[in-house]
């Protein structure tokens, strides 16, 4: 079965753990433009080395060389079939290009799941691990802000996708296999359904 999937949570929510199971259910790679950025640059790619250059002036990486670097990995055998997308789109233009991008394929995003949680449940949650991490700087402070940023960065994009009925509001808090019969749930009303 295909899928072309995003997914989206705040930090804490278990969103990478969710991600990974996702795209074993289906079949299908988990892309994370974060590791993509790593990959490429690790690799010396053209493409690496310009998002290199970037980032190490503390820029951020600006859209049109994501978009090209996820282009560069959805061309990729392994997504032919569909992928699982974390961390992209995370503008309204890479919304948009991403469109553009599935439509010369003839297909597009079938569904966005969206893990929702109480802010201060996942603070306590991040702030537990922090403690169990020894990672000092997360902080209450540090955690709140990077929660308010998510969330100002995000509404945009789950907007968009909102507008047109793709988002799946799946309740993030709970243990992994619990959230995780939550979503394969979700996609089952959907209408995807994993291991078919």
């Amino acid at each position: 079965m295909s899928a072309r999937l995003i997914i989206v949570g705040p930090p804490g929510a278990g969103k990478g753990t969710q991600a990974g199971r996702i795209a074993d259910a289906f079949g299908i790679p988990a892309v994370s433009t974060g590791d993509i950025f790593r990959k490429n640059v690790a690799e010396g790619t053209p493409l690496g080395v310009q998002a290199k250059a970037i980032m190490d002036a503390g820029d951020y990486v600006p859209d049109s060389l994501t978009n090209e670097l996820v282009k560069s990995r959805l061309h990729e055998a392994d997504a032919e079939h569909g992928f699982l997308l974390d961390g992209y789109p995370r503008t309204v233009g890479q919304v948009d290009y991403l469109d553009a991008l599935l439509a010369e394929q003839g297909t597009g995003i079938d569904a966005v799941i969206q893990l929702v949680a109480d802010q201060d449940e996942l603070v306590g949650r991040l702030l537990k691990r922090a403690e169990e991490q020894g990672r000092s700087d997360d902080n209450e402070e540090t955690i709140r802000r990077r929660q308010q940023v998510y969330t100002e960065q995000t509404a945009p994009i789950v907007g968009a996708y909102g507008e047109r009925g793709l988002v799946l509001d799946v309740d993030g808090l709970g243990g992994i296999d619990e959230v995780g019969d939550r979503i394969q749930a979700a996609l089952s009303a959907r209408g995807l359904t994993a291991g078919v």
